[in-house]
């Protein structure tokens, strides 16, 4: 898989991922603590906070960025048209 090489790992991601991974710690405390709603309430609350925060960050363009089609990244430019291309001839004709 040549075209994947990045694997995602952009500053949003990894911002939403290590915000996750907190909520993870900070809830499995609460839960080990002996209070499992707090716990609960912590992990989602601070689940969301990661989400809302890589998002925001991939708008603000700090995520990955559009791939170009295969064809557009390896044909030179003066082999590119924007034609389409011709109809092949009738058969039998």
């Amino acid at each position: 898989m040549a075209g994947h090489d990045d694997h995602g790992n952009t500053p949003a991601a990894w911002t939403g991922v290590i915000i996750m991974i907190a909520a993870s710690i900070v809830g499995g405390y609460f839960m080990v603590a002996g209070q499992p709603f707090v716990g609960l309430g912590a992990w989602v609350g601070l689940s969301a906070v990661g989400v809302v925060a890589g998002l925001a960050m991939r708008a603000a363009g700090y995520g990955k960025k559009p791939e170009t089609l295969p064809a557009q990244r390896t044909a030179p430019a003066a082999e590119r048209t924007d034609e389409p291309a011709p109809a092949p001839a009738a058969a039998g004709s």
